[in-house]
């Protein structure tokens, strides 16, 4: 029986480290049995940057990994880099571009179908929070119009990526708080796991563990608040821990 893998990451930087550095040690261990193998990374969510400059600048943080690194935007059938991948990655940026690149190109079922196959897959940013149920606690500006909101769905919940606690002295907007609070006022069955900079979940099935350097939160309900603690594994399907 195929097991779900995957790595999902806050973001690509922790303080003062350099891109992608201070998860490139989660990823290589994550990675371990995958050496020399093929690795499809999706760069959709790549706005100020092509995606050439995407791919080229991953493959250098990624050196280590000792991986043949193809982005899908190499090829006029994305789907075929994808059916042929040993493992996948997608990058942060915007997800409203990423989620709509993604269904133009008719990716979110083959990686989908992929990742449940246990096929390896991480993401950070955007590339995180695709993988939940929507992406509705996304914390970009809606810059282009994906088809839905839904997402992959293999963490069926809500992730909310580069979570920051309070607002910033002189800052009069919502709080990340208040905005997951207004999420949660119009979607009262919902879930949301927010992960503060350098945090990950390392999911193995229905099974989610806390690596990092910090806790993550679980919000539901009338902003009810419970903290994952760092090294902690629960059940996300139902929350509890194990």
């Amino acid at each position: 029986m195929s097991v779900k893998k995957m790595l999902l990451m806050s973001g690509s930087k922790y303080r003062n480290t350099g891109y992608l550095e201070h998860c490139t040690p989660w990823i290589s261990r994550f990675l371990a049995d995958y050496q020399g193998k093929t690795l499809a990374f999706v760069p959709y969510a790549g706005v100020s940057r092509s995606y050439d400059q995407y791919e080229q600048a991953v493959k250098q943080a990624f050196e280590s990994l000792e991986m043949r690194i193809i982005s899908v935007h190499q090829s006029q059938d994305p789907s075929e880099i994808i059916e042929q991948a040993d493992a996948i990655a997608i990058g942060g940026g915007n997800t409203f571009c990423l989620l709509n690149q993604l269904y133009q190109h008719n990716l979110l079922e083959p990686i989908r179908a992929k990742v449940q196959g246990g096929t390896p897959y991480f993401g950070w940013s955007a590339g995180a929070n695709v993988v939940g149920a929507s992406i509705m606690t996304t914390n970009d500006m809606p810059i282009v119009y994906p088809p839905s909101f839904e997402a992959l769905n293999l963490f069926p919940a809500q992730i909310n990526p580069h979570f920051i606690s309070g607002k910033m002295q002189g800052h009069n907007g919502e709080s990340r708080e208040e905005r997951l609070n207004e999420f949660l006022l119009v979607n009262p069955k919902a879930v949301v796991y927010a992960m503060p900079e350098g945090t990950a979940l390392l999911v193995r099935g229905e099974c989610a563990t806390v690596i990092g350097y910090d806790s993550i939160l679980r919000i539901s309900g009338q902003m009810d608040v419970e903290e994952m603690a760092l090294n902690s594994t629960f059940n996300y399907a139902w929350g509890g821990s194990k």
